[in-house]
């Protein structure tokens, strides 16, 4: 009988820097039973969402995730301003749009950068990353920061996008086009790549469904869902359909995120080309009446999910977050027994685990 060994992955792991810890229980170098132990960053938003007046929410709830900070924003304004509800100008809805596809962008030449070093591809890890700077500034340049944009309000949206601004962006995401297509099409086709992703960590269509999976974890396994198809912001005036794969396996997550990453120029492209003239904020007059409702964008990872709870004061009586990860952590108990031992840092960076926004 085989010896069973049960090893710690992380919290502290050069391959996964997030404070999760997966108890890994193997025989022979193939895991058989993995646990995973979360609760090393919680950091109690929620509550604190309660005991602010409800615009520094915005503040608050933006600094839930670092990489999704922007798509944090613009859905806890969103769900405040259906609390009244607020009718938006067009424009402000195709702005958020154009950030929100930016912020995809950056996020996803993150995560290839790091599909990239967990293979020992060193070389390319700074590539991705160094294309990824090049979004940050567009970031930065349009929006006044890189990383913590602070560009939503409720009612709107504090800066706009003029003409100039217009043709740096389109010049821009074209060099990162032709950048991150020449490395994708190396990563992507590497014979090592393939050898230790292809038919690795699989997720069948009815188990993605069955655990709640979301995002491009959904989609690599078959499944046509993303919440952008319930057309908020622009989207329904945009030409969007999701990227699906049918595989269910690392190669196909891999593969999903490297196409949107594509789309989400395209459709930043598109909204620009279509951009309407308008205000970019509107009048918000008095508190949060004594209502409830809720917000579900796509963010990078997946479905984001606010619900607030508004009582005719300043402050809100309650807010509540589900994020990607949330809602995808459970399908690591189905990709990692089976696999070997050396595989399980790119299983789990399959899924895009962010710990800190799950933990909150």
């Amino acid at each position: 009988m085989a010896t069973r060994t049960v090893v710690p992955f992380g919290p502290q792991h050069p391959v996964l820097p997030e404070p999760v810890q997966l108890r890994l229980t193997y025989e022979d170098e193939r895991v058989v039973e993995v646990t995973p132990v979360i609760g090393y960053g919680h950091r109690g938003i929620e509550k604190a969402c309660e005991l602010n007046e409800y615009a520094k929410n915005i503040y608050l709830c933006e600094r839930v995730c670092g990489i999704c900070s922007y798509q944090h924003s613009a859905t806890v304004v969103e769900v405040m301003e259906r609390l009244w509800p607020l009718e938006l100008t067009p424009r402000i809805n195709y702005l958020r749009t154009i950030w929100s596809e930016m912020a995809r962008t950056h996020s996803h030449l993150l995560w290839l950068g790091l599909l990239a070093d967990a293979f020992g591809f060193e070389s390319m890890f700074m590539q991705f990353w160094r294309i990824r700077e090049k979004v940050l500034d567009l970031l930065e340049q349009t929006t006044g920061h890189r990383v913590i944009q602070s560009v939503n309000i409720v009612g709107g949206v504090r800066r706009d996008i003029d003409e100039q601004q217009k043709r740096m962006i389109v010049s821009v995401l074209a060099d990162v086009r032709k950048e991150s297509q020449s490395l994708i099409n190396a990563l992507i086709g590497d014979y090592t790549v393939k050898k230790r992703t292809v038919g690795v960590g699989i997720i069948t269509k009815e188990q993605a469904i069955s655990l709640g999976c979301v995002g491009p974890t959904l989609r690599a396994s078959g499944v046509s869902e993303d919440v952008r198809l319930t057309k908020y912001h622009a989207y329904g005036e945009l030409n969007f359909e999701p990227i699906v794969e049918s595989a269910g396996d690392c190669y196909a997550r891999a593969a999903v995120r490297a196409r949107e990453l594509f789309q989400a120029i395209d459709l930043q492209l598109e909204a620009l080309s279509k951009l309407p003239e308008g205000e970019i904020a509107v009048k918000v007059k008095g508190n949060p009446p004594a209502n409830e409702a809720v917000m579900r964008t796509e963010a990078p990872r997946g479905e984001l999910f606010y619900y607030a709870k508004g009582n005719g004061t300043r402050k809100l009586e309650r807010m509540k977050i589900r994020t990607p990860t949330n809602a995808n952590l459970p399908a690591v108990l189905v990709l990692l027994p089976g696999c070997q031992l050396a595989d399980v840092p790119v299983n789990v960076l399959s899924i895009d685990p962010c710990i800190s926004c799950t933990e909150r």
